[in-house]
């Protein structure tokens, strides 16, 4: 059956959301994380019966799509090409994958594995509440929940400690996550909350951990992501666009060689757009894709889909709402399941 036998006949919402294996506290700029949060999910029906549901990338107007052909809403090489329709990419794309029986990557191009490695991107500040110990034991329930790589929040003199305090805090939790799993990638996440001085002291008292790689050091200057390019304690990678992007200045900074993977968020960039921005991108992606579950499972689609990605956040925790997903995560590899659009059932 093609798209073009198909006219949206209904668009509801349902509640889906994110249940943390434990509470999740603070990074540099921002509080408690909590234990997850519910969102809005929109689910789109056509006159033969099919199906699709997901996330929104933000407000739009339903009612105005009721009546109109799926094939005037998107177009399966490209993506959604109406722009009042934009605000249900990932619904659409659903749907779309679903009527021609097949997984939204494959749908987007089949470029990359279906099997895609997933670090752990729930390592923040709980050693500021609970003690030191806790980050241990938070690395070890990750462990157990299938996670190879760990992603450590940094920046705990920013806001929550005094400044040397909190740069030597910052130190030993890296230095402690390299003893106790040697043969992990290991990730740290400034979220903008060092300054140059800060990163570089940072930097140097880390650089025998092997660092795969350093996250929102600073706010995207060029002048200072010159200044680390060339400084000897550089990683080997500095990842940046999560907030705010503004996303040609992203492409400029990968073309200057300043950054080496782009992190804009799967939901707020959108499919459409990472299917527009990949072929033009010089660098490697890994769209940001905490806060919920849900949204790795969108990250490892696009990277199955696009390619051009090398490892996928992952958000150590549940999707609610839903039924078996038939997605599987074990020795640090997310399996996508073979099934039609993005493969997951809302609960009835």
């Amino acid at each position: 059956m093609t798209l073009s036998q198909h006219v949206i006949s209904s668009i509801t919402t349902a509640e889906v959301g994110a249940r943390y294996l434990r509470p999740v506290g603070r990074n540099s700029f921002r509080g408690d994380h909590g234990t997850g949060a519910v969102e809005t999910a929109y689910v789109v029906t056509t006159s033969q019966g099919a199906t699709g549901w997901g996330l929104a990338l933000g407000p739009g107007d339903p009612a105005a799509l009721i009546g109109r052909n799926l094939a005037e809403l998107i177009e399966p090489s490209i993506g959604v090409i109406d722009a009042g329709a934009l605000f249900l990419d990932y619904p659409l794309h659903d749907l779309a994958a679903r009527v021609l029986d097949v997984p939204v990557h494959v749908l987007i191009g089949a470029a990359g594995a279906p099997s895609v490695c997933a670090y752990s991107g729930g390592i923040y500040f709980d050693d500021l509440d609970s003690g030191l110990p806790v980050i241990a034991r938070n690395l070890a329930q990750d462990h157990a929940f299938g996670f190879r790589d760990f992603k450590l929040k940094i920046g705990r003199g920013y806001r929550w400690m005094p400044h040397d305090a909190g740069l030597e805090r910052d130190i030993v939790v890296t230095r402690q996550t390299r003893e106790l799993y040697p043969d992990a990638e290991i990730l740290v996440d400034a979220n903008d909350g060092y300054s140059m001085n800060t990163l570089i002291a940072y930097l140097e008292a880390v650089a025998d951990v092997r660092l795969y790689w350093l996250e929102e050091p600073l706010a995207e200057r060029w002048e200072d992501l010159e200044y680390l390019r060339d400084h000897p304690a550089r990683p080997a990678r500095i990842a940046d666009g999560e907030f705010d992007p503004n996303v040609g200045h992203i492409l400029r900074l990968a073309a200057a060689g300043l950054i080496d993977v782009a992190l804009m968020d799967v939901v707020g960039h959108g499919l459409t757009a990472w299917r527009r921005t990949m072929p033009d991108l010089p660098i490697k992606a890994s769209p940001h894709a905490w806060g919920l579950p849900l949204k790795t499972l969108y990250a490892a689609h696009l990277a199955a889909g696009l390619g051009n990605v090398d490892i996928i956040e992952g958000v150590p925790g549940h999707t609610t709402g839903t039924v078996d997903d038939g997605y599987t995560l074990a020795d640090g590899v997310l399996t996508l399941a073979d099934r039609p659009g993005f493969g997951i059932d809302l609960a009835t």
